[in-house]
């Protein structure tokens, strides 16, 4: 398929039905699923955010691409629904890595979860990991 920038041809986005503070979109490609997220990962986002990619990850394919760049703020219970969610997708087969950008990756940091969350630096790196 050919590819125009970060998004390929032919596939549109489907926007996720989040919270006011947290928006997003959802790719679904043929061995994977590319959220891109923006706004706020905390505890009034979290139930619906965790119930969504939960739901995502069931309905499949198991493998997914949360890109986090967008996000202003993540604290303690956005965390918690990455590792619950990652445990989700790896139960059912599949993989999830974290794309992150400089705010969200220091708080990963901090907790010491970067290697448990597979942070990445690109969606591209995200995708080869997934391949491997």
């Amino acid at each position: 398929m050919k590819t125009k920038g970060s998004v390929e041809e032919g596939i549109i986005p489907e926007q996720l039905n989040l919270t006011v503070s947290l928006r997003g979109t959802r790719e679904v490609r043929e061995d994977h699923q590319i959220f891109r997220l923006t706004g706020l990962l905390d505890a009034f986002s979290e139930p619906a955010f965790r119930k969504v990619i939960g739901n995502c990850i069931d309905e499949g394919p198991s493998n997914l691409v949360l890109v986090l760049a967008q996000i202003d703020f993540i604290d303690s219970s956005g965390l918690g629904a990455l590792v619950q969610l990652v445990k989700k997708a790896q139960t059912a087969g599949g993989s999830l890595q974290v794309v992150t950008n400089p705010r969200v990756t220091q708080t990963v940091k901090l907790v010491r979860l970067e290697k448990f969350l597979s942070l990445q630096p690109s969606v591209e790196i995200a995708l080869e990991n997934i391949k491997k």
